[in-house]
Formats: structure tokens, sequence, C-alpha cells
């Protein structure tokens, strides 16, 4: 009776303690199913949620949808003839991850930007750090800068993008964007190739010794922001927008 009586008081103890362990469990599995929710920001079929920076509304020429894509309309004429203008998704964030896929027409240049603030008369880059999109084969930027810091992946202007991994025109290079209490890191096709801290001194150091020197909104980026997307004059394609906070 005494042996039947204990093995009794095992099985209910390890039924506690498996009950616990599964309760742990589910709770984990609940905060990794918040931590990894993402909102689409493009659908494929729909402008909604996007407009012409510094604008109430999409723009009416220069942009358009085509095969389940955002497709900025190249002019032919470089940054000179951009007519659509750069886009900007209606809603600020601070901390998250942005995903999406991009392909660049041969000779192209385009942008994404973060952070980005709407200030009247004062263009989107002025407050915006901004990851490189470009033909790096074909369009001179690729060439200019220092050490490759205008090639595609890049902090533009300031951090080249290591390893430089981009496809050529005309294909999809798929990208992320995490920002997280001022650290940015850029991905490009499936390698992490520049990472930055914002406010730092090392980040104010570098910028002083940039163009940006005088742009204080640059050097003192906003703690939240706008994603926008650049209209350089050249056809781009956007696909699979998504972003998840942090």
């Amino acid at each position: 009776m005494k042996v039947i009586k204990m093995i009794f008081v095992l099985v209910i103890a390890a039924s506690f303690v498996s009950c616990g362990s599964g309760k742990k469990a589910k709770s984990s599995e609940t905060k990794q199913a918040v931590t990894e929710v993402w909102t689409s920001l493009f659908n494929g079929s729909s402008t909604q949620g996007w407009r012409g920076y510094n604008k109430p509304a999409f723009p009416e020429k220069g942009w358009e949808i085509v095969d389940g894509t955002l497709h900025c309309i190249g002019s032919g004429a470089g940054e000179a003839g951009g007519s659509g203008g750069d886009i900007i998704y209606d809603k600020k964030f601070g901390n998250f991850e942005l995903s999406l896929e991009w392909k660049i027409s041969q000779g192209g240049n385009s942008g994404i930007f973060i952070l980005a603030q709407e200030i009247p008369g004062v263009p989107i880059y002025e407050s915006a750090p901004e990851m490189q999109i470009l033909d790096n084969e074909r369009h001179p930027d690729a060439k200019l800068g220092v050490n490759g810091n205008r090639m595609a992946g890049s902090l533009y202007d300031l951090i080249p993008a290591v390893p430089q991994n981009t496809k050529p025109a005309g294909e999809w290079n798929k990208v992320s964007i995490i920002c997280y209490q001022g650290t940015v890191v850029f991905n490009q096709n499936g390698a992490n190739v520049v990472e930055f801290h914002l406010w730092t001194e090392d980040w104010k150091k570098m910028c002083a010794n940039s163009k940006f020197k005088d742009w204080e909104m640059f050097i003192n980026p906003a703690k939240e922001g706008y994603i926008g997307l650049q209209d350089h004059g050249n056809d781009v394609w956007f696909r699979n927008i998504k972003i998840r906070e942090l």
C-alpha cells in the first residue's frame, strides 16, 4: 500500500511539472508569435497607405501598380526628370524591421529612406538615412563616393555594403532594415552588409566628415519617422513590402 501511495504521489507531482512546463512553453510561444507579427505595407493591388512626400495623396503620375509591384516609372532624364516624386508610407515607425524586394532598371538609381520627416521645402534625404538602390554595373555612382559607399546596399555616401552581393539590373534583390534603439542593420540577399549606430559620437563624427555635415536633421535624426521610396528618375520596382514593429 505504501508503495502504491508513493507511486500515486509521484504521478501527481509529475503531472504538475508537466502542466507547468506546458504553460511556460505556451507563454513562450505566444511571446514569439507576437514578435513575429508582420504588417503588409503593399498588397500588390492598392496604393493604400502610401502618398507623396509632403503631399496629401498618392502621385497621379510617375508611379503605378503593375504585375503586383509598385513601379516608379523612369523619365529617361535621371534625377532631374523624376515626375512622381518620392513616396512615403503614412505612419511613423521607430523600432522596426522592414523587409522588401527591389529590382532596378539598367543604369538605374533609387533608394529606401528610414526615419524621414516631412518639412515643407526640404527634400526627404536631408532628414533620412538611405539604403542605396543601384545598378552597380552601369550607374556612375558605383565608382563615386569612397570605397564603394554609393553602391547598392550601402548607407548612401557614408558606409559601403560589405560584402557587395547585389544582383544585376533586372533581377530581384531581397533586403531588410532593422532599426532598434539607434542601432541600424542593412541586410541584402541574406547577408548583413552595413551596421551603424545613430546619435552616437561615432555617427556624428562620420557625418561631420561628409556632405551631410550641415544637415542637422540628418546628424540628429528623429526617434521615429516615415519609410520612403525614392523617385530618382529611373525605373525601379518594389514588392513584398512588410514591416514588424520591435
